[in-house]
């Protein structure tokens, strides 16, 4: 398979004022990049800042780490990638079939209020290109507008809910909460129980409700490509 995927991950790296640490979430880079990469994806990496982006220091934690997490930490050509992620300035949607998002909190901070990031994801969803996000990721598309209106309004959307986050103890922190910003942004919000793998696609959007989703969400990506 002759594609190419970028990956967008945040360059954030504080847990708003609580003195703790924050990032992207391993496994949400790792299990979408394998699924992909398995079947022959070219998958190019970009953060806000370019270079080494943060990863959220709980997602390291042993019970947090799956198989594909563990390969990563072994994958000496996806950690020198990690090390020279490309500025989000420097991309073009012209280069890529497609975009995905990981998560982690950090996303909440700089991807949410980034613009160029939020024209990225429209040219790519004007060029008829898949995009997708997964877990605090979709909360990117806060600000994210097509002709006018939200891309998410009245579209079928999941992501990162508001029970998983009181279950982190991080509902106080965050400068918003995902699961509310797509309903009131008009989009057709749906979620299974928490912790449970859950990714929705509609037309050319997909996005997955939590860590456990990131696989799927590659997969209907893969579909999709």
């Amino acid at each position: 398979m002759n594609k190419k995927v970028l990956f967008v991950l945040t360059s954030h790296d504080e847990l708003g004022n609580t003195g703790l640490k924050t990032g992207f979430w391993s496994e949400e880079l790792a299990a979408p990049y394998y699924t992909l990469t398995d079947k022959g994806v070219d998958v190019v990496l970009a953060s806000v800042k370019g270079g080494q982006p943060p990863i959220d220091p709980k997602s390291e934690d042993p019970s947090f780490q799956t198989d594909t997490t563990r390969r990563m930490d072994k994958d000496s050509v996806l950690l020198e990638k990690l090390k020279n992620t490309a500025p989000l300035t420097e991309v073009k949607m012209e280069d890529y079939d497609a975009v995905f998002y990981p998560g982690g909190h950090g996303p909440l901070w700089d991807l949410a209020e980034s613009a160029v990031s939020q024209k990225l994801i429209v040219d790519f969803y004007e060029a008829n290109k898949p995009v997708a996000f997964v877990c605090h990721a979709p909360g990117v598309l806060k600000d994210v507008k097509v002709g006018g209106e939200y891309l998410v309004k009245n579209k079928k959307v999941t992501g990162f809910t508001n029970t998983e986050e009181d279950a982190v103890q991080l509902t106080n922190v965050v400068p918003f909460l995902v699961e509310d910003v797509l309903k009131k942004n008009g989009g057709i919000y749906s979620k299974i129980d928490d912790w449970n793998p859950y990714a929705v696609v509609d037309g050319l959007l997909i996005t997955g409700q939590n860590p456990a989703s990131s696989e799927k969400v590659a997969e209907e990506l893969l579909k999709l490509i």
